[in-house]
């Protein structure tokens, strides 16, 4: 469903990343780890933002600016309305046992509210290109039980990928990761090696948002396509050919 919802809060959280919350208890009550809204920004496509945290009837939204409609929505300011629709797509599934959250970059927001809902059985490594780019690092320290950081200039943390950082230390039973295609493919590479059942969120550029547009769609491991927006946007590891 859309509909308008009120703006709450908006912040500039680290270098072109903007955080924006919004009232909208259809949407809150309904949405689960890893799915998207799409945001209307007042252009003829609708812009796909995954949810990072949801706090009662609160949602928040992490997103990096790269054009025209962010650039509107990170202008956003307290009061203002936004057309959402949402919650869509399908999220990280319930797993037994503890999960490892890997986050690339702004790939990391979206696994802020698995870790909320998974409290503290759930560990995290996030990678970024250096500490200026650093975001939510004590949003996550809040809630999991451990967190780790990895940047490739070692401003910050292990100096390397964020993939260096997924072991088999912890007795994990699945890894959820979300970030660049890349990382994507090193972390399904590495949970391999360590028999851990891996889900990765994809991202990909969307018009629709429904499933009926087909600009999303990626290839698919044992042949054809899947639809990142509804079919996904997560997926096993084995699901998307690499």
């Amino acid at each position: 469903m859309n509909t308008l919802y009120r703006v709450t809060g908006s912040a500039k959280i680290s270098d072109n990343i903007f955080s924006l919350v919004f009232d909208a208890p259809a949407i809150a009550k309904r949405a689960v780890p890893g799915q998207f809204v799409h945001i209307d920004c007042g252009l003829p496509l609708r812009r796909p933002i995954s949810i990072c945290d949801i706090e009662g009837s609160f949602v928040k939204i992490v997103f990096e600016v790269k054009g025209v409609g962010t650039t509107r929505l990170a202008e956003r300011k307290h009061g203002d309305l936004i057309d959402v629709l949402g919650p869509l797509g399908n999220g990280f599934p319930e797993v037994s046992g503890r999960v490892l959250l890997a986050g690339g970059g702004i790939g990391s927001a979206p696994l802020l509210y698995a870790a909320v809902r998974s409290g503290k059985n759930c560990g995290a490594v996030l990678g970024f290109a250096g500490a200026s780019k650093a975001i939510l690092t004590e949003e996550f320290a809040a809630v999991c039980g451990s967190v780790q950081i990895a940047t490739a200039d070692g401003s910050l943390g292990h100096k390397g990928f964020v993939t260096d950082l997924i072991t088999s230390d912890g007795d994990y039973s699945a890894i959820f990761a979300c970030g660049p295609r890349p990382m994507l493919k090193a972390a399904v590479d590495r949970a391999n090696e360590l028999n851990i059942p891996v889900y990765v969120s994809m991202e990909e550029r969307m018009a629709c948002g429904i499933g009926t547009c087909l600009v999303c769609a990626c290839a698919a491991e044992n042949g054809g396509y899947k639809r990142v927006c509804c079919d996904g946007p997560v997926f096993t590891g084995g699901e998307i050919k690499w």
